[in-house]
């Protein structure tokens, strides 16, 4: 099982469990240089986490990425790019 495999594996095994019907976790980040709050759903953050350690980078980093890209808020933008790393075609 490649990494990729692991991770959607794995992920969706958390979705699939009471874990998805967590409230919503807020955190404090750093984007672009500012500290900012994020609310999400647990598995969300651990995904997000996931996604930064499989790319050798940090959760802030990763978080700035998707916010430079994004429209609309912070956190539909950090679930949107989550599951679309879910989706991505499997190698």
């Amino acid at each position: 099982m490649n990494q990729h495999h692991k991770f959607c594996y794995d992920t969706l095994q958390y979705i699939s469990g009471v874990g998805f019907l967590n409230a919503p976790v807020k955190r404090s980040v750093v984007v672009s240089g500012h500290q900012t709050s994020v609310s999400l759903e647990e598995p969300f953050w651990q995904a997000l986490s996931d996604l930064a350690t499989a790319q050798k980078r940090s959760l802030n980093s990763l978080i700035t990425e998707i916010d430079r890209g994004r429209e609309g808020n912070l956190s539909s933008a950090l679930r949107v790019y989550v599951l679309r790393s879910l989706q991505e075609p499997m190698s």
